[in-house]
């Protein structure tokens, strides 16, 4: 079992849900986060003051999959969110020691299915 961590542009995200839901995967926690990589924020100018924005807006997705489900929910995702520019994103995936359903006490490949 894995844990797939992925940061991806906002405007990308309904691309990214499309692209999870054709390679049957429907099981997702989205949060907001900010963050800067390479692009390394920007200025903005409000009412004649810089402001130096370095932490940037994006989507952070998080899905445990079983092994089978790896590849194409990270090509999924890849799919949905590159655009070819800096900033597109990066997916982390971590290997899960145990995973247990609250409701039912399933433990394992179960509980993520």
């Amino acid at each position: 079992m894995k844990l797939i961590t992925a940061m991806i542009q906002p405007h990308r995200l309904q691309d990214v849900k499309d692209a999870l839901f054709k390679a049957n995967v429907t099981k997702m926690t989205v949060s907001n986060a900010l963050g800067c990589g390479q692009q390394r924020g920007y200025d903005e100018s409000y009412r004649g003051v810089v402001h130096e924005v370095n932490l940037l807006k994006k989507v952070r997705i998080e899905i445990a999959v079983n092994e089978e489900f790896v590849e194409p929910t990270i090509q999924a995702i890849i799919s949905g969110a590159r655009t070819g520019n800096i900033g597109d994103g990066k997916i982390f995936i971590t290997e899960l020691a145990e995973v247990i359903r609250i409701r039912t006490g399933e433990k394992g490949k179960t509980a993520v299915g």
